[in-house]
């Protein structure tokens, strides 16, 4: 599950950021065999892309619906602008803003860093994508497009 995954590289000895944090658990959850300079995208948009705008566990869970449900560009179909919205108003909803200087003034601490931020990301990402997905035989690796 997403969130495990997320537990998993969210830890002190992977030294990720958020919005790294969750484009590894996606890569790992869903199977999406991203490579090195892929994953790497992630890396400005720490710390809401360094000046503490929009928060970075919401710009890696953007990127993954991106991946997920885009086929080639955005303008395809209005799909990923409906998800990017959905995820919006339930992280809003959940977390009162996606503003990093503010959320890190609600949840931030020193010992736990951002996870109540980025593990609530990840439930409502991986909720999203499973109401946009019917599992296979394999859990592993689900039918995205």
């Amino acid at each position: 599950m997403l969130l495990d995954d997320v537990k998993k590289y969210y830890d002190k000895s992977y030294d990720l950021n958020c919005a790294e944090t969750i484009l590894y658990a996606a890569n790992e959850t869903y199977g999406l065999n991203l490579d090195k300079k892929a994953l790497k995208t992630m890396a400005a948009f720490g710390g809401g892309m360094a000046i503490e705008e929009t928060c970075g566990a919401l710009t890696g869970a953007l990127a993954v619906l991106g991946i997920l449900f885009v086929k080639d560009r955005a303008h395809e179909s209005d799909r990923i602008k409906e998800l990017t919205k959905d995820f919006f108003e339930k992280f809003r909803a959940e977390l009162s803003t996606d503003n990093c200087k503010r959320l890190k003034e609600l949840y931030r601490n020193d010992e736990e860093r951002c996870s109540n931020i980025v593990f609530a990301a990840a439930k409502i990402l991986n909720e999203i994508i499973e109401k946009q997905v019917v599992p296979i035989n394999n859990p592993n690796c689900l039918p995205f497009l």
